[in-house]
């Protein structure tokens, strides 16, 4: 917490991070649908929901028409905050933002239909770009005008050295693959950049409804938040993005076999994967809690993550060794907290005993984990 945070009165909740899926045995793949079904299928949950996974920012919207419910003064419409808790908007865009899911709210008859004068929605709030401008300038496109800029000459030269009689097969075949690599690597990140002005350009792709006036929803099926969700989008169509979905039967090879083309389509469309839950939404497995979630990320979204070079074998290899349980115990952890810290809120606990499961998690995302996962 710091001066750029957001209030803490209006920041009941702080979502977790998302647990890998195992390592595909697919030799050209690093992540696949098949290993996200097979470990819910090994966890005992017969049927999961495949959801677009949104190439944004993670966003927590609290919107209320009762601001003395959250100690803010009269006129106050609630606030949009990253995952880490600080806003995302300035004052003027933050109430333009506001009015309009209101707006939504009303169209779409939910603030009637669930009995409430505030909502909690986890989202994904779009383009990438609105908050990761400076660091696709600086760090993605640096990249990439670098490595398509020196490969195109070496490329050039070998070719040259080629045609005086130089040997140049080898080094020519892999220099020219380096290049189509650095060209996908530059195709992908821009996949996800756009330009916005104020609101225009901007949208929110909210995908559960974790709380509202006395009570907590983790334990409504996804098919049901999802639901709400698109009657958002329905009376809003711009600004409101619908979350497109899948159910599969965990059990069934076929059905998961449809899963999977599902998710080729998504990434080969330029889409960043999809996350795959229980359908019932929180799930336990005896005492234990299931993950609420498994992220499976497409091949071309990797090469932003990974490098241009990921998919040569010898890289393809040194990163299927990658250690992934400390990320998934985070996942679990915080996701418990968040659970928690929604809980005490509707409870109408004391903002302390709210604030000792917010901060958890948050002191959780200090901790040293690949950040690549």
């Amino acid at each position: 917490m710091s001066r750029w945070a957001t209030d803490p009165r209006w920041m009941p909740y702080l979502p977790p991070t998302m647990s890998p899926v195992d390592t595909s045995s697919l030799a050209d793949h690093l992540e696949h649908p098949a290993e996200a079904f097979e470990s819910y299928r090994r966890d005992g949950v017969a049927t999961v929901i495949c959801e677009e996974k949104h190439m944004g920012s993670r966003a927590v919207v609290l919107l209320t028409r009762n601001p003395g419910r959250f100690g803010a003064p009269r006129g106050w419409r609630g606030t949009a905050y990253t995952r880490t808790g600080r806003p995302f908007f300035d004052e003027t865009l933050r109430v333009s933002f506001l009015d309009r899911l209101d707006a939504a709210t009303e169209s779409a008859g939910l603030w009637k239909e669930l009995g409430t004068d505030w909502l909690l929605l986890d989202a994904e709030l779009l383009p990438w770009s609105f908050k990761a401008g400076a660091m696709i300038r600086e760090q993605y496109a640096a990249v990439g005008a670098s490595a398509t800029g020196a490969l195109a000459d070496a490329t050039r030269a070998l070719e040259m050295a080629a045609g005086h009689g130089a040997d140049t097969g080898e080094l020519l075949q892999r220099t020219r693959e380096r290049l189509q690599n650095a060209a996908a690597y530059v195709a992908a990140y821009q996949n996800y950049s756009a330009p916005s002005d104020g609101l225009d350009g901007i949208q929110l792709a909210p995908f559960q409804l974790l709380a509202s006036e006395g009570a907590s929803h983790s334990g409504r099926p996804h098919g049901w938040h999802l639901e709400l969700a698109d009657r958002l989008g329905d009376a809003d169509q711009v600004m409101i993005r619908r979350t497109r979905s899948l159910v599969v039967d965990t059990g069934d090879l076929e059905s998961c076999a449809g899963g999977t083309a599902w998710w080729e389509a998504l990434t080969a469309s330029g889409g960043e994967g999809m996350v795959v839950k229980p359908q019932a939404n929180l799930a336990v497995t005896g005492k234990r809690l299931v993950q609420p979630g498994i992220q499976v990320r497409g091949r071309e979204y990797l090469r932003i993550i990974y490098g241009p070079d990921y998919t040569l074998p010898r890289n393809m290899a040194r990163l299927k060794e990658r250690s992934l349980a400390h990320k998934r115990s985070m996942a679990l952890r915080e996701y418990a907290l968040g659970i928690e810290a929604v809980e005490r809120m509707v409870a109408g606990e004391p903002l302390w005993k709210v604030h000792q499961a917010v901060f958890g998690v948050l002191a959780m995302e200090s901790e040293a984990v690949d950040p690549r996962l």
